[in-house]
């Protein structure tokens, strides 16, 4: 059974920071294109960020400037470092492993990220 272990979420005043981790198997992250997702409350899911294998990045417009996204091919993690947060970045964030030909599709169980005074 894949596993997606995600990390790092929790409370944070507006205009703070947080980093999110994503850890699965070697044989998923080698092949993965991997990505964070947030579901806000009421809302639909939404692609945050990705990573492809070779590093390229793509965001979100509406976290482009605050957010980064890494990946470590040794510790088969994936990182989303989150800064000036707001409001509106409070939701569950989800990490996401894809197989680039669509063979496979996995996601993570969720971490809360609240932003609030």
């Amino acid at each position: 059974q894949v596993q997606l272990v995600e990390s790092g979420g929790g409370l944070v005043q507006p205009g703070g920071s947080l980093r999110l981790s994503c850890a699965t198997s070697a044989n998923i992250f080698s092949f993965a294109r991997m990505g964070w997702y947030r579901q806000a409350t009421g809302k639909q899911r939404e692609l945050v960020a990705t990573i492809t294998t070779g590093g390229a990045t793509m965001f979100a417009d509406s976290v482009k400037g605050r957010f980064l996204i890494s990946r470590d091919n040794v510790k088969n993690t994936v990182y989303l470092q989150m800064n000036s947060l707001n409001s509106e970045d409070t939701a569950v964030y989800y990490c996401n492993a894809y197989h680039p030909y669509g063979f496979w599709d996995y996601w993570g169980q969720g971490t809360q990220v609240t932003v609030s005074s």
